[in-house]
């Protein structure tokens, strides 16, 4: 079962998660630190030599994000050239079967957290546990 003491934990929590398997999850603020130059997350990724991917709602949000940016077009090309360079892990129902148990959960848990969080967290844990 996943523990979340409060909404802040979570971020750290879907990190560590991501690092149990064979592919590194990265989550949507990387992906937004990645694509803004953030140095230290750059350098950090530059020194990580696993391989990588984004789960397809990091992608959504991803898109949703640039759509309602200041320069919708712009951002669009740049989130389209990031996802060409790494694979984006797609839903199936080992991940909508974890999504269900995680969310079920995390609603006893008394805890709000997105759905998008949530999915995102059930293809990390299935991409590292299948």
């Amino acid at each position: 079962m996943l523990k979340i003491r409060n909404r802040n934990d979570s971020p750290a929590i879907f990190r560590l998660l991501f690092h149990r398997g064979a592919v590194i999850l990265l989550d949507t603020d990387i992906c937004v630190a990645l694509l803004r130059g953030h140095r230290p997350v750059l350098d950090h990724r530059l020194a990580t030599a696993a391989e990588v991917a984004v789960a397809f709602m990091t992608a959504a949000e991803l898109f949703y994000g640039a759509e309602k940016s200041a320069r919708p077009l712009q951002n669009r090309t740049l989130v389209e050239e990031f996802l060409l360079t790494l694979p984006v892990l797609h839903t199936d129902l080992a991940i909508l079967r974890r999504f269900g148990a995680l969310k079920a959960d995390i609603d006893r848990s008394g805890l709000p957290l997105p759905d998008a969080d949530i999915l995102i967290a059930a293809t990390a844990i299935v991409q590292a546990d299948p």
